[in-house]
């Protein structure tokens, strides 16, 4: 099985090492097209208005200087071209990507444009700053000991051609696990978004865009209320942003 990885910490960090380690276990041709730098919160971002540079670092990894999305398109379109991923792994984010995060996320971005290119695709991120809120230490040890076994079993149950599998590790030890839920994607009850104004010392204004943190209070069920209890989330997520019950209610207010 040939295994594509790719995240929006950029190539050099410590969760894509980590995913490494995890897709060892389940493959020993594992591929790496990353971000040349730091491309967090990217979406699904597409550089179309400027070139995109590939690197060979080292035997089967690459840096790519742009989004999620370029290094998927440039990993499909170019390097794997001649014998492309049976399955393409995005992360290990540095921090949950749960609820509203799922439209930022460049992670996502990149398994759902995997999923685009007609290959098996799944996100995965680790959640800090829930358990020991405040402090956002990161702890690997869930992923590690969980995701190969975890991967296998979702390889091996399969799921729909439409679907992208979005993954959160709880943080926590990974002794303290408490097992694993299918979840649906939660809502916040509060704005995470805000600006840090500051006056520009040439005249004028500027702005620091922030994206706050804390514990809302989520339904049982959601990836929020999993990942806060110390569960690992499994949340089926796909391309499709059609609601269709106000499609079929349009349909009907032109028909008439």
């Amino acid at each position: 099985m040939r295994i594509l990885l790719t995240n929006d910490d950029g190539v050099q960090a410590r969760g894509l090492a980590v995913l490494k380690e995890i897709a060892l276990e389940l493959s020993d041709d594992v591929w790496i097209v990353a971000p040349a730098q730091e491309q967090s919160a990217a979406s699904r971002g597409v550089s179309l208005h400027n070139p995109v540079v590939a690197r060979k670092i080292e035997d089967k990894t690459y840096s790519v200087s742009g989004t999620p999305t370029d290094c998927m398109i440039v990993a499909m379109s170019d390097i794997l071209k001649d014998n492309p991923p049976d399955l393409v792994l995005s992360g290990i984010n540095h921090g949950q990507n749960i609820a509203e995060d799922i439209g930022f996320s460049g992670t996502v971005a990149g398994a759902l444009q995997g999923l685009q290119m007609g290959v098996p695709s799944i996100a995965l991120s680790q959640a800090r700053g829930l358990s020991t809120y405040g402090r956002g230490k990161m702890n690997w040890s869930s992923g590690l000991a969980h995701g190969a076994k975890l991967i296998r079993t979702l390889l091996d149950a399969g799921w729909d051609k439409d679907v992208a599998l979005n993954i959160n590790f709880p943080d926590v030890d990974a002794g303290d696990v408490k097992g694993i839920h299918a979840t649906i994607q939660g809502k916040r009850d509060f704005i995470m978004s805000d600006v840090d104004k500051r006056k520009h010392p040439r005249g004028g204004h500027y702005y620091w865009l922030t994206y706050g943190a804390g514990k809302s209070n989520p339904p049982k069920g959601t990836d929020l209320r999993a990942v806060y209890d110390g569960y690992i989330s499994v949340t089926p997520i796909h391309v499709d942003h059609t609601h269709y019950k106000t499609a079929t209610a349009l349909g009907a207010l032109f028909e008439d």
